[in-house]
């Protein structure tokens, strides 16, 4: 009986040793830098599905390092010392543990190689989504997503999926810097109607980037990873953080990318025939984006548009939006009228920032007897 127990044991671990505890920030190996053995190598390609620590990787393969090249061009890795190129149908995977129930957000960088119609296939069982890659929101060579799952089960398989058929199968994206954190969704309170207002939950920033994070439309992803939004747009919008922009409120803001088709939302509950205030604050990220802006926010069937003359070094107005309420639940949403490119570079969308969001109830006076 002792032996049966002693070999349950043994068995357990033996099947678990592969799911790597949870803790906010990079994964295990999230960045490649150990590399697999010079004899599980043919040049780039990685010949075992276990040559890189802590991975498990399917299909065309590469292992990539900085300065690298293919042809005349050149191989960008986004941070670091290497990356994983994922052929035709290849995929990486890794297991961690998680929090049954508990919402989580993957954050991970991708570039373009040689492909014109780029794609990847994000899973967590039984959550998938399809980002495509094509449009580039920085002159980088790469840009940092992210993309959220809620949990359903303890242990969690990450899963990134090149679907591209192409004649070269060395022609997938490079895929790099992937990290992970817990989403707590805020509620709404009585300073507040609105959740997340301020937009401090929302994925992990890796603190030595300096392009903030692109969030896809909602149509790519079931759950948010900025918590109580939606992207109701065609395009993404980005992720800022204190340290590398400058933002109206606290440590977070959200900036509209992606003019028109960069929108974000959230429904809000409220009273018909009450009196709501809309306060936000409309600004610049200090990223060399300059010119006229214009954010449009509306609430129901009110709308109202704000300008913003941007020299692009940082700065923001205040706006308010008063309306009745028609409905017991009003649709917030925000999206910059113009498309915007920086200044010093060209090829970078950039926009407006939207922060610090309230929406209160107008309370009425009392009456004087």
């Amino acid at each position: 009986m002792v032996g049966f127990s002693v070999l349950s044991v043994l068995l357990f671990f033996a099947t678990c040793h592969l799911a790597f505890a949870f803790i906010d920030g990079p994964l295990s190996n999230g960045n490649f830098e150990l590399a697999p053995r010079s004899t599980d190598l043919n040049g780039t390609i990685v010949l075992k599905s276990h040559a890189i620590p802590k991975w498990q990787i399917s299909g065309f393969v590469e292992y990539i390092k900085a300065g690298q090249k293919q042809g005349d061009m050149l191989l960008v890795v986004p941070e670091g010392y290497a990356a994983v190129r994922l052929g035709n149908e290849a995929s990486i995977k890794q297991f961690i543990n998680v929090t049954k129930g508990m919402y989580y957000s993957l954050t991970f960088s991708a570039a373009r190689t040689c492909a014109q119609d780029e794609m990847l296939n994000i899973s967590v069982a039984p959550d998938f989504g399809v980002l495509p890659i094509q449009t580039l929101y920085s002159s980088n060579g790469w840009d940092s997503y992210a993309w959220a799952f809620r949990a359903i089960y303890t242990v969690a398989e990450i899963l990134i999926h090149n679907p591209g058929v192409e004649e070269d199968p060395a022609c997938g994206p490079l895929i790099d810097s992937i990290a992970i954190r817990t989403l707590y969704p805020p509620k709404a309170t009585r300073d507040n109607l609105l959740k997340n207002g301020d937009f401090e939950e929302g994925p992990y920033i890796f603190p030595n980037t300096s392009w903030g994070v692109l969030i896809p439309p909602n149509i790519e992803d079931d759950n948010s990873p900025l918590p109580a939004w939606m992207v109701e747009s065609l395009k993404a919008v980005k992720y800022l953080d204190k340290a590398h922009f400058s933002v109206p409120h606290g440590q977070r803001a959200v900036e509209l990318v992606g003019g028109k088709e960069s929108a974000i939302a959230q429904v809000a509950r409220t009273i018909i025939g009450k009196t709501y205030q809309l306060f936000f604050a409309v600004g610049d990220a200090s990223n060399s984006c300059e010119g006229s802006m214009i954010v449009e926010a509306f609430a129901g069937r009110d709308t109202v548009k704000i300008p913003y003359e941007s020299k692009g070094k940082g700065g923001y107005k205040r706006a308010v939006l008063r309306f009745v309420a028609t409905a017991t639940r009003t649709r917030i949403m925000f999206l910059s009228t113009y498309y915007h490119m920086r200044s010093d570079d060209f090829s970078s969308l950039c926009g407006p920032v939207v922060d610090d969001v309230k929406l209160l109830s107008v309370r009425r006076p009392r009456r004087l007897v």
